[in-house]
């Protein structure tokens, strides 16, 4: 079922699925559509929810030209769950959404049981953190200054991510074009300037699982997973796939997730 919810500053868009325990789907910049599959296999034993976040698809901001930082998101989140009223969640968070995980985690403690946090960029746990602001920063201005393509060669590349040369993706519709546009400009650096609170996360009584996919290694995200796993002391959960294996093959993504949260 779709809904949605009037928050501070946004209207929320989410689905509802299934019956169970209370499982939120967060990414970012990816939202429902890309969680859906996934959310589908999982609403066999969960009440799953999945939102696009503030900014993308159906979550409308009422400022367009505001950032969207991990903050705002994890408050929306936490809205979100108290509106629910099957809380505490367990909430799964990949890349931008892991980082929306942490932040409700370390703000919002009570909204959430568990997080697994899959492949956040938290580059600001890294010890190159100054050269990730720097190029974080160019590729935002190569996008801003109308060089769509090369500001995703850049982003790839420093994501250390394989590229195919001769695959060329499908043309985006008007609403990926748009969310293209808002996560360039108003979602990328507030995320990757995201510094997680060790202390409070260790001290905040929710279990967090820190995911990363098998077929990442040697990428950022693999290296900025390895950090926050150190910094809090924690092991790291191998996934099936790399950074989107849950889009790329939900099937197999799906009982691993629910292996993790068991």
């Amino acid at each position: 079922m779709n809904h949605t919810l009037r928050v501070p500053g946004a209207t929320l868009y989410y689905e509802v699925r299934g019956d169970g325990p209370l499982l939120v789907l967060a990414g970012a910049p990816m939202g429902t559509r890309f969680l859906a599959p996934l959310a589908d296999l999982l609403a066999a034993d969960h009440t799953v929810i999945t939102t696009d976040p503030r900014g993308v698809g159906g979550s409308i901001p009422d400022d367009p030209s505001a950032d969207s930082t991990p903050q705002l998101r994890a408050a929306d989140l936490a809205h979100l769950i108290a509106h629910l009223g099957l809380g505490p969640a367990a909430v799964f968070g990949t890349s931008g959404g892991a980082v929306t995980g942490l932040a409700l985690a370390q703000a919002h403690p009570g909204a959430v049981h568990t997080l697994v946090a899959h492949e956040p960029p938290v580059t600001e746990l890294l010890p190159d953190a100054v050269e990730q602001r720097a190029a974080v920063e160019d590729i935002v201005a190569t996008y801003a200054a109308g060089d769509v393509p090369g500001a995703w060669m850049k982003f790839l590349v420093n994501a250390n991510i394989p590229v195919d040369p001769s695959a060329a993706p499908p043309p985006p519709d008007e609403q990926q074009t748009a969310d293209e546009r808002f996560w360039f400009l108003h979602e990328m650096r507030g995320t990757t300037l995201f510094r997680p609170d060790l202390d409070a996360l260790r001290s905040s009584g929710v279990r967090i699982v820190v995911a990363v996919g098998e077929a990442s290694a040697g990428q950022i995200c693999d290296r900025t997973s390895a950090a926050l796993a150190e910094g809090l002391g924690a092991d790291r959960a191998v996934f099936p796939g790399g950074h989107i294996a849950f889009v790329d093959d939900p099937d197999t993504f799906a009982p691993r997730l629910r292996e993790t949260l068991k």
